[in-house]
């Protein structure tokens, strides 16, 4: 078994944005709930984190928004758009979230641990450097991303988005730069409206953001091609010396925002296939972060294929359906390309990358 790291903390529990809000607690509480049984606590390890400091933040986020977001401190209810709610602990729980994956990157590089995985609220990957929004305040892998390349001096960081929804707020914050390779599947057109083929980022960045819009109804089949297909043939191109990977369980088949149809087997695949690259370059460096997902059934066990996975094993017996077999994991490495939205962004990461 490996030695997996498991960040989560009652505070992100305290974010509330208010009833009948999607992003709401049980979201989090479903995993907690599992992870807090005796016999499963023994087989994770749960580091101690702080808060981030204000100038992790201000690597990625401006002094305005900063400001706006610590202006809900303390209040019961606030808005920072439609979508995005707050409650008087929300400002503290961002912080923290982004603390963990601070803490989590510094863990990795030391090889205190062999991968993590931060099992935080509020997400992140819609906030931009200058605004947040859609359920996310500050972007908690934006700011791990910053801080290895900062702080540890890293070249290469490797972000995988597979959320339903676009992470406008991390392309946005590197979409200049040949230092952070970002890929994102997501529903498109759909909330927030980008993540079009043809953003494929600006100078120096150019060719490193790869989006791979899809149409609904995209299960397990469809996302291994695309992770066979695409995302492992670019990370082995670009041999990251770190991958950071953004997990909405929304594409889960039953979500309420969505229309995916993805299980828990297609989410252990696509970690399994991330973990073997990291292995392969990076010396098995993966942190993931907890994005989006609604259905309860779906956040639990989607969570819980990707802890399988990163752990090498079932959790427990209650877990064992979650880790993936070698008969799924055998058909899954023979699927290829067979539909024309993987086609077209196959032909576009082309024009950048060889594979």
């Amino acid at each position: 078994m490996r030695k997996t790291a498991i960040f989560k903390n009652d505070l992100f529990l305290m974010h509330d944005p208010g009833p009948n809000h999607p992003e709401r607690i049980d979201r989090l509480r479903v995993i907690y709930d599992f992870i807090e049984r005796e016999e499963n606590q023994k087989k994770f390890v749960f580091p101690d984190f702080e808060p981030a400091d204000i100038n992790h933040i201000e690597k990625n986020h401006g002094d305005a928004l900063i400001k706006r977001v610590s202006e809900t401190s303390g209040r019961r209810y606030d808005y920072l758009d439609q979508d995005t709610a707050t409650s008087a602990k929300s400002y503290e729980a961002a912080m923290l979230a982004a603390g963990s994956v601070i803490k989590g990157v510094d863990l990795l590089i030391d090889k205190e641990i062999d991968n993590g995985f931060a099992l935080v609220r509020p997400p992140g990957h819609h906030a931009e450097p200058d605004r947040s929004m859609g359920f996310c305040l500050f972007n908690n892998v934006a700011v791990a991303a910053w801080h290895a390349k900062t702080h540890h001096n890293l070249e290469r960081v490797m972000i995988v988005d597979w959320d339903l929804h676009h992470g406008n707020g991390t392309q946005f914050s590197f979409y200049d730069s040949n230092k952070v390779l970002y890929l994102s599947t997501h529903q498109y057109p759909y909330y927030p409206g980008t993540g079009a083929l043809q953003e494929t980022g600006t100078g120096e960045g150019e060719g490193f953001t790869v989006n791979i819009p899809l149409p609904s109804g995209f299960g397990d089949k469809e996302y291994a091609a695309i992770f066979n297909d695409i995302v492992i043939p670019i990370g082995r191109s670009y041999k990251p010396e770190l991958i950071l990977i953004s997990a909405g369980f929304d594409i889960y088949h039953g979500d309420p925002l969505g229309s995916m149809s993805v299980g828990p087997s297609g989410f252990a695949y696509m970690t399994r296939l991330l973990l073997s690259l990291a292995e392969e370059v990076c010396d098995g460096r993966v942190l993931v972060t907890l994005e989006g997902g609604y259905n309860l059934k779906g956040q639990r066990d989607g969570a819980l294929a990707v802890l399988s996975e990163l752990l090498g094993g079932p959790i427990d017996e209650d877990g064992r359906e979650f880790f993936l077999d070698d008969e799924t994991e055998a058909v899954f490495k023979t699927i290829h390309n067979s539909h024309d939205a993987i086609g077209r962004a196959v032909k576009t990461a082309n024009n950048y990358w060889n594979f």
